[in-house]
């Protein structure tokens, strides 16, 4: 299979700092790919690797068919790496317009290495900005919008030379909550109209559950876990990836106010995660029913992954171990996910 994004066992190093250790990440043409992880984990400087901002120190780099990095070493002239990079656009925290600018001369800033003449490249800018809906604002300076607005412009800015890559570096986390929603719908809307290809860098798992199919979640510069989000999602085998999925750091602090760092004998605490084709089963009531067994729900959350209700629970069952054994049978019967959960959420 092609990939448009190849990133083959790619590592970074800064003297004795390892910031990327032996990566290996692949993006389909379409994807929106994110990937995921607290401050430090090596996101932003993995993800530069793609248009060689930053050089790997070991590893090959593929980027819409070429070869751009192999063998300790660029394949491509100054030249040639510049015209690839025409094709990778990129949107950052900080939106770095030009504040002296207009908002069309901002994106039009982008063009002006291009064959366009002055009339089309004014034509094309008024296009973009009606794209991310700032036509009627072209001849406003920066200052005069909000941040949601500036972000905007920076996004048409991006999209300038019609790449088929765009990578979108923490671009909501100077953002209130409103004015992300809103740039993570123009970008969904981008990559089902566009068929525009979307690199989202954060470390906000909320941003990445709203508009990305497929996730990389990296920790000390290496990617712990990754795949298509939905399966990540419902069975996170990293400790860092359930952290971030299922609403399980706010579960933790709930949790914890029930004193339940030491379970009784026959107590055991489990976390069940399930999808719309189970959400509506009555778990708690069955496996009272069925296996005869006390059940308390500590901890309860659904939420919205792409168009999908996806639930998360936390049950406490009290019963012997043949009862615990019937219960994790059940749940499974009903096709939910479901984890044994020790000390370590609670920690």
């Amino acid at each position: 299979m092609a990939y448009i994004i190849d990133l083959d066992h790619v590592s970074v190093t800064f003297g004795d700092l390892h910031a990327v250790s032996d990566v290996t990440i692949k993006v389909e043409k379409g994807d929106v790919y994110g990937v995921v992880g607290y401050s430090g984990a090596g996101k932003s400087t993995l993800v530069r690797t793609i248009n060689l901002l930053q050089l790997p120190t070991a590893g090959t780099i593929e980027v819409a068919g070429t070869t751009l990095f192999k063998d300790g070493q660029a394949q491509v002239t100054s030249k040639e790496l510049q015209e690839k990079r025409r094709n990778i656009g990129m949107i950052f925290q900080h939106f770095n317009l030009l504040n002296e600018a207009t908002v069309i001369d901002n994106v039009a800033f982008a063009l002006k290495h291009s064959d366009l003449d002055d009339d089309a490249i004014e034509a094309k800018c008024y296009e973009l900005l009606d794209l991310v809906g700032l036509k009627a604002k072209a001849e406003n300076y920066p200052v005069q919008l909000s941040g949601g607005e500036q972000q905007r412009v920076a996004i048409a800015r991006a999209l300038a030379n019609d790449p088929e890559i765009l990578i979108s570096d923490e671009a909501t986390s100077a953002l209130d909550p409103q004015n992300t929603n809103q740039i993570l719908d123009l970008l969904k809307r981008l990559n089902k109209e566009l068929g525009l290809t979307i690199v989202l860098i954060t470390h906000e798992m909320d941003a990445v559950k709203k508009i990305a199919n497929k996730i990389a979640v990296m920790q000390h510069g290496q990617v712990v876990e990754q795949g298509k989000l939905r399966d990540v999602y419902l069975r996170p085998k990293a400790e860092l990836t359930r952290q971030f999925v299922g609403g399980s750091l706010a579960a933790a602090e709930t949790l914890k106010a029930f004193n339940l760092g030491t379970l009784g004998e026959n107590e055991q605490l489990y976390q069940v995660v399930f999808s719309a084709q189970t959400v509506t089963k009555s778990v708690i009531l069955e496996l009272y029913k069925q296996v005869g067994v006390d059940v308390s729900m500590l901890y309860g959350n659904i939420e919205v992954l792409g168009d999908e209700p996806v639930g998360t629970m936390f049950i406490l069952v009290t019963g012997d171990k043949q009862q615990q054994a019937q219960v994790e049978s059940l749940l499974k019967s009903y096709q939910v996910e479901v984890t044994k959960v020790d000390g370590g959420i609670l920690a």
